[in-house]
Protein backbone atom coordinates (compact mmCIF):
# COMPACT_ATOMS: atom_id res chain seq x y z
CA UNK A 1 0.00 0.00 0.00
CA UNK A 2 1.05 3.55 -0.84
CA UNK A 3 0.12 6.22 1.51
CA UNK A 4 0.92 8.91 -0.62
CA UNK A 5 -2.11 8.18 -2.80
CA UNK A 6 -4.98 8.05 -1.59
CA UNK A 7 -6.86 6.16 -4.27
CA UNK A 8 -4.38 2.73 -3.38
CA UNK A 9 -5.60 3.04 0.15
CA UNK A 10 -8.02 0.78 1.21
CA UNK A 11 -11.76 1.15 1.71
CA UNK A 12 -12.39 -0.72 4.44
CA UNK A 13 -8.67 0.31 6.12
CA UNK A 14 -10.12 1.19 9.63
CA UNK A 15 -13.25 -0.56 9.48
CA UNK A 16 -14.39 -1.80 13.11
CA UNK A 17 -12.18 1.39 14.59
CA UNK A 18 -13.28 3.39 17.02
CA UNK A 19 -11.83 6.85 16.32
CA UNK A 20 -12.68 9.58 18.56
CA UNK A 21 -12.75 13.43 17.03
CA UNK A 22 -12.15 16.45 19.44
CA UNK A 23 -12.27 19.56 17.57
CA UNK A 24 -14.42 22.48 17.55
CA UNK A 25 -14.17 24.20 14.40
CA UNK A 26 -17.38 22.90 12.41
CA UNK A 27 -16.02 22.44 8.60
CA UNK A 28 -12.96 20.53 10.33
CA UNK A 29 -15.41 17.69 11.95
CA UNK A 30 -16.91 17.28 9.31
CA UNK A 31 -14.44 16.76 6.99
CA UNK A 32 -12.54 14.29 9.36
CA UNK A 33 -15.72 12.45 10.25
CA UNK A 34 -16.63 11.60 6.72
CA UNK A 35 -13.09 10.79 5.43
CA UNK A 36 -12.76 8.56 9.10
CA UNK A 37 -15.93 6.83 7.81
CA UNK A 38 -15.68 6.69 4.30
CA UNK A 39 -12.33 4.27 5.40
CA UNK A 40 -14.59 2.38 7.52
CA UNK A 41 -14.16 4.19 11.23
CA UNK A 42 -16.57 4.40 14.05
CA UNK A 43 -16.37 8.22 14.80
CA UNK A 44 -17.37 9.42 17.81
CA UNK A 45 -17.21 12.95 18.09
CA UNK A 46 -16.43 16.02 20.58
CA UNK A 47 -16.78 19.76 20.51
CA UNK A 48 -14.62 20.04 23.58
CA UNK A 49 -12.09 17.93 25.52
CA UNK A 50 -14.71 17.42 28.27
CA UNK A 51 -17.07 16.00 25.72
CA UNK A 52 -14.02 14.03 24.77
CA UNK A 53 -13.56 12.21 27.97
CA UNK A 54 -16.89 11.64 28.59
CA UNK A 55 -16.76 9.93 25.15
CA UNK A 56 -13.46 8.11 26.35
CA UNK A 57 -15.30 6.65 29.18
CA UNK A 58 -18.06 5.01 27.64
CA UNK A 59 -15.14 3.41 24.91
CA UNK A 60 -12.05 3.17 24.13
CA UNK A 61 -11.21 4.43 20.67
CA UNK A 62 -7.94 2.80 19.00
CA UNK A 63 -6.99 6.63 18.99
CA UNK A 64 -7.76 10.37 19.28
CA UNK A 65 -7.44 13.24 16.72
CA UNK A 66 -7.71 16.72 19.26
CA UNK A 67 -7.56 20.36 18.48
CA UNK A 68 -5.20 21.92 21.01
CA UNK A 69 -7.12 25.10 21.37
CA UNK A 70 -11.01 24.13 22.29
CA UNK A 71 -13.31 25.43 24.67
CA UNK A 72 -14.33 24.01 28.29
CA UNK A 73 -11.02 22.12 27.53
CA UNK A 74 -8.55 22.06 25.31
CA UNK A 75 -6.39 19.62 23.71
CA UNK A 76 -3.33 19.70 26.21
CA UNK A 77 -5.48 19.56 29.55
CA UNK A 78 -7.31 16.59 27.83
CA UNK A 79 -4.02 14.93 26.85
CA UNK A 80 -3.08 15.23 30.76
CA UNK A 81 -6.30 13.58 31.76
CA UNK A 82 -5.52 11.27 29.47
CA UNK A 83 -2.36 10.27 30.27
CA UNK A 84 -3.23 10.20 33.97
CA UNK A 85 -5.77 6.95 33.98
CA UNK A 86 -4.20 3.76 33.52
CA UNK A 87 -7.23 2.64 30.96
CA UNK A 88 -6.49 5.51 28.47
CA UNK A 89 -2.77 6.16 29.16
CA UNK A 90 -2.19 4.27 25.92
CA UNK A 91 -3.95 5.90 23.67
CA UNK A 92 -2.31 6.97 20.67
CA UNK A 93 -3.39 10.77 20.79
CA UNK A 94 -2.91 12.99 17.24
CA UNK A 95 -2.51 16.93 18.15
CA UNK A 96 -4.62 19.14 15.49
CA UNK A 97 -4.15 22.85 15.14
CA UNK A 98 -3.91 25.61 12.46
CA UNK A 99 -0.37 26.84 15.00
CA UNK A 100 1.61 25.53 12.67
CA UNK A 101 4.62 27.15 13.97
CA UNK A 102 8.25 26.35 14.44
CA UNK A 103 8.80 24.27 17.28
CA UNK A 104 5.06 23.27 17.89
CA UNK A 105 5.39 19.76 16.34
CA UNK A 106 8.31 19.23 18.69
CA UNK A 107 6.71 20.71 21.95
CA UNK A 108 3.17 18.97 20.94
CA UNK A 109 4.85 15.62 20.83
CA UNK A 110 7.31 16.18 24.04
CA UNK A 111 4.13 16.77 26.18
CA UNK A 112 2.96 13.12 24.89
CA UNK A 113 0.68 13.39 21.87
CA UNK A 114 1.90 10.87 19.15
CA UNK A 115 2.19 13.40 16.17
CA UNK A 116 0.46 16.45 14.81
CA UNK A 117 -1.78 17.73 11.84
CA UNK A 118 -2.29 20.70 10.61
CA UNK A 119 -5.55 22.42 10.02
CA UNK A 120 -6.99 23.43 7.95
CA UNK A 121 -8.16 19.74 7.14
CA UNK A 122 -8.78 18.91 3.36
CA UNK A 123 -10.04 15.84 1.71
CA UNK A 124 -6.94 15.85 -0.29
CA UNK A 125 -4.35 15.24 1.98
CA UNK A 126 -5.85 14.10 5.46
CA UNK A 127 -6.25 10.19 4.94
CA UNK A 128 -2.75 10.56 3.55
CA UNK A 129 -1.42 12.81 6.13
CA UNK A 130 -3.14 10.13 8.44
CA UNK A 131 -2.27 7.41 7.35
CA UNK A 132 1.60 8.26 7.71
CA UNK A 133 1.64 8.68 11.08
CA UNK A 134 -0.79 5.92 12.46
CA UNK A 135 1.90 3.64 10.45
CA UNK A 136 4.40 5.08 12.84
CA UNK A 137 2.74 3.70 15.97
CA UNK A 138 3.42 -0.04 15.92
CA UNK A 139 0.23 -0.66 17.74
CA UNK A 140 -1.94 0.53 15.05
CA UNK A 141 0.79 -0.33 12.32
CA UNK A 142 -0.26 -3.72 13.01
CA UNK A 143 -3.36 -3.61 12.57
CA UNK A 144 -3.80 -1.70 9.73
CA UNK A 145 -6.47 -3.72 7.17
Amino acid sequence: MNPAKPNTIPRDLLKGWDVLIAEDEPDNLEVAERILKFYGANVLSATNGQQALELIKETKPKFIISDLSMPEMDGWALLHELKRERRTMDIPIIALTAHAMAGDRERAISAGFHNYLTKPLTPATFIRDLLNIITEIPELNLQIA
